[in-house]
């Protein structure tokens, strides 16, 4: 009995213990900061910004139609400038660094990200009166939080996720997530709340964010707002390869109706 005891002691004071690495490093399991490497600095825009360096690549184009993408959580986002360039061709383009990414100083949270996707909506829309969203996995919750409080044109939602959270529960169904988790993107609360033609672009092969969240997320979306468009071989890492994701995306912020 005494050894049981002891071996109970020994379990619970393990799991204490990897339930507290859990929540120290949590961020370090999230967010995989990269450096820029394309582009020179008069591609480069600063967000009107107190508290932190926040920079964004872009490629000006003077007319009414913008672009900002929102990347995944280990994507530097100025390597989508030159496929973006040649697909949009009369679409400003703005890709924001996260914090910690790029040559953006400052910590990658949810509140810091969402806030720097206002300030550069707001930045952007006083520039360009038709401002489109793109976002990609990590970034496709920032889109979404963006889309459900500014007026963008239309949104693309790239290897999209119902929540954060509820994906970690999964990953880790020992410990108590919902109450450990400081980063939850939880995109079902604004899905709801989006008027615009929104397209989730999901990769059939995806073994980062499963089939079931897109769909899940797809249903939050009131009827007629939202479609869905499977690229059946696409991953989650190498979606942006496949000839029909440029051409999808091109379609879905075309002004005319839904194509394929």
């Amino acid at each position: 009995m005494r050894r049981l005891m002891h071996l109970l002691l020994l379990a619970a004071g393990l799991w204490l213990l990897m339930a507290l690495l859990l929540f120290v490093f949590q961020r370090s399991l999230l967010y995989f900061p990269q450096p820029r490497t394309l582009g020179g600095v008069e591609q480069v825009m600063l967000l009107p910004l107190t508290d932190a360096r926040v920079t964004v690549t872009v490629r000006p184009v003077s007319g009414p139609r913008a672009l900002i993408y929102f990347g995944g959580n280990a994507e530097d986002v100025s390597r989508s400038l030159p496929d973006f360039a040649e697909a949009f061709p009369d679409h400003a383009l703005y890709l924001l660094h996260y914090r910690g990414f790029g040559d953006s100083g400052g910590e990658p949270t949810e509140a810091n990200i969402q806030r720097d996707a206002l300030a550069l909506f707001d930045k952007v829309h006083a520039l360009h009166r038709d401002v489109a969203v793109v976002g990609r996995s990590l970034g496709s919750g920032v889109a979404l939080y963006l889309a459900s409080r500014r007026p963008v044109s239309r949104l693309v939602l790239v290897t999209p996720y119902d929540s954060i959270l509820d994906l970690a529960r999964r990953s880790f169904p020992l410990f108590p997530v919902s109450w450990m988790l400081r980063d939850r993107y939880e995109s079902w609360r604004y899905a709801p709340a989006i008027e615009v033609p929104t397209l989730l672009l999901v990769a059939g092969r995806d073994e980062v964010i499963p089939r079931w969240s897109s769909d899940r997320l797809l249903g939050r979306f009131r009827p007629g707002v939202a479609r869905e468009v499977v690229i059946p071989r696409a991953g989650h890492n190498d979606i942006g390869a496949f000839p029909e994701y440029l051409r999808l995306i091109r379609d879905a912020l075309s002004p005319a109706p839904w194509t394929d």
